[in-house]
């Protein structure tokens, strides 16, 4: 099931960056989508690539997945990836890849570009959709977007030009982006001295905030404490909200917000009628 993105690289630059690693843990996998929309609750994905680093820094073949999403792709999300609904009507969906991805990403920690924010909160929502159990419990994920963002503030392209001082070559397919970011977080490494070779202090600089939810729509401030990032009880204590008006509670379990947020508010909601 497999799918071959054609990509090229500077080879001299290539050996080069072969002799730095990450210091590892265990493994860590890079992955990026390509999906329907940009939807994190409702899109689904049409391609996914894993690049998998394990502990002694052995790199892996890249992983790459064709997938029928059972719902059609959006035009403007064919423009950027160039994956058509004919592409995929005869790939395996999801759920028959799930047991696959997740021998893949075992006691993996996670990587991406705007990974945080976008793939994971997207992919466990595949997950979920399905009743395949895939936790985030003991995975550090590092988003080279935030780290870039915050050292930089460039794109992916731009990213991969200042960095490595190459060009993508079929930018926005899924192999050729992770392979870039890869070679990017190595290069980032290499040139920031604040920043440790180490998992632990790379998926703390990577978080934009205290995020209790995977999207960030509910954050955790100064206590611990869930709060609301988003609408008008934004910075509000998500227990006061729900004590005081539990139509906000149902209001947010009936709209179009990610399965995780819907898990994590219903925890807090069972929470306080035990009080």
């Amino acid at each position: 099931m497999m799918t071959q993105a054609s990509f090229s690289f500077n080879e001299s630059n290539d050996n080069q960056k072969e002799e730095f690693k990450l210091n590892l843990e265990k493994p860590i996998a890079f992955f990026d989508l390509e999906t329907t929309g940009i939807n994190t609750s409702q899109d689904r994905i049409v391609e996914i690539s894993i690049l998998k680093i394990l502990a002694d820094g052995t790199k892996e073949k890249p992983y790459t997945f064709l997938i029928n999403p059972g719902i059609a792709i959006s035009p403007e999300s064919t423009k950027v990836h160039g994956i058509s609904d004919e592409d995929v009507k005869d790939k395996p969906t999801f759920k028959e890849l799930a047991p696959e991805l997740l021998g893949i990403l075992d006691n993996c920690d996670l990587a991406g570009y705007n990974s945080n924010k976008f793939d994971i909160p997207l992919l466990m929502e595949e997950f979920k959709r399905y009743q395949i159990p895939f936790s985030m419990e003991g995975r550090r994920t590092i988003d080279v977007q935030n780290i870039f963002h915050k050292m930089e503030q460039r794109t992916l392209v731009a990213a991969y030009r200042f960095y490595c001082n190459k060009e993508i070559e079929k930018a926005h397919s899924a192999e050729a982006d992770i392979t870039a970011t890869y070679e990017v977080l190595l290069a980032q490494l290499q040139k920031y001295e604040t920043l440790n070779n180490d998992v632990n202090q790379l998926h703390e600089f990577s978080r934009q905030a205290n995020t209790a939810d995977l999207s960030g729509r509910i954050l955790k401030n100064e206590e611990g404490k869930e709060i609301f990032n988003f609408g008008k009880y934004k910075g509000r204590l998500v227990e006061d909200i729900f004590k005081n008006e539990s139509s906000y509670y149902s209001w947010m379990m009936n709209g179009e917000f990610p399965q995780d947020t819907k898990d994590l508010i219903t925890v807090i909601y069972k929470r306080i009628s035990k009080k």
